[in-house]
This record gives structure tokens, sequence and C-alpha cells, in this order.
């Protein structure tokens, strides 16, 4: 044999081991699944909680503003009334100290009925309240996949909802959203 079919010979008996491996590596790439059953699919949600401003009109009663706040017109009134009234009894002296007695307590008398009605003078009003509410809503955070890859279970959390299968790529599930379907 000479040099160059020796030559031949190892470049040849290297192309075929490197055609050989090539061939294997490809046919282990053809036969790596490419989905995974999805054997559960359960919603992954979170609680929000959002401040909201809820106002309503509220009848208030207010007492009514008080014009005579001394309450003289009452004490004048009830002053008359009662010297009149005093100034029947007795006679003599008797009927002036009722005369002042009269007017005294009437006076006393009339300031306490003003008070009273000054007290019970109400107004109502219709009053704006408004308050703040926490409402709560659940917001859809993802989806947690429970799936079966060559008779393993395995779980991952996805932003979309699958199907009835993952894709697989290089022996991993595929979790990104299809590109259709992007969120």
């Amino acid at each position: 044999m000479d040099k160059s079919m020796m030559k031949g010979i190892a470049v040849g008996g290297i192309a075929m081991v490197v055609l050989g491996a090539s061939g294997f590596t490809g046919y282990q790439a053809l036969a790596q699944p490419k989905f995974a059953d999805v054997v559960a699919v359960k919603e992954v949600t979170e609680t929000v909680v959002t401040p909201r401003e809820r106002c309503e009109n509220v009848q208030v009663r207010h007492q009514a503003p008080v014009k005579d706040q001394h309450r003289v017109a009452g004490s004048l009134i009830g002053g008359v009334a009662g010297g009149l009234l005093g100034s029947n009894i007795g006679g003599g002296n008797g009927k002036k100290l009722a005369t002042v007695a009269g007017a005294v307590a009437g006076g006393y008398a009339g300031n306490q009925v003003q008070k009273n009605l000054q007290q019970n003078d109400v107004v109502t009003t219709t009053e704006r309240r408004c308050r703040t509410v926490k409402l709560k809503s659940q917001k859809l955070v993802g989806y947690d996949v429970t799936y079966r890859l060559e008779g393993q279970e395995g779980k991952v959390r996805t932003s979309f909802q699958p199907g009835a299968t993952l894709p697989v790529k290089d022996g991993q599930v595929v979790v990104t959203p299809p590109t259709g379907m992007r969120s």
C-alpha cells in the first residue's frame, strides 16, 4: 500500500466516524418528545385592594340660630303676665308684694319657656358625607400546570392557559406563550 492510499483510508475512516456520530445525535434529536401532556391546570389569583371614595347625602338636624340669646322677650312677657296675676291677689302692702313676687316668678317662668322653645327649634339640612372604602377583587396571575413528560410529572407556571399539551424544546417544557397568544 502506498502512502496516498493510506491517507485516503485514514481520511475516509475519520469521515465515517464523524458521519456516524452526527447520525446518532440526529437520531437522538428526532427521538426526543416534542410535547408534554397536560395533566392539570389551576388558575393562580391574587387579591387586589382598591381604595374608593363612597359618598352619600345625609339629613342632619341642627339647633336653629338663636336671635334672643338672653331670652329677654320671654322674661318680659312672663314678668308682665306674672305681675298682672299677682296684682289680683290680696290688698294693700300684700297686693304690692304679690305683684312683685308674681312679676319675678312670671319673668323666670317666661325665660324658661323661651329657653325650651329655642332648644327644640331645629333646622334640618342635607350634608354630603364621604368615606374611603376598600374594594377587593381577584386578579389572574397565571396558571400552575402539571404535565407528564416521558413518564415523569412536573409543574410549571405559565402566563397563558395551555391546551392539552405543552411544547418541549431540548427536553424542557416551554412556558412562553405561543406566538399568536402573547399577553
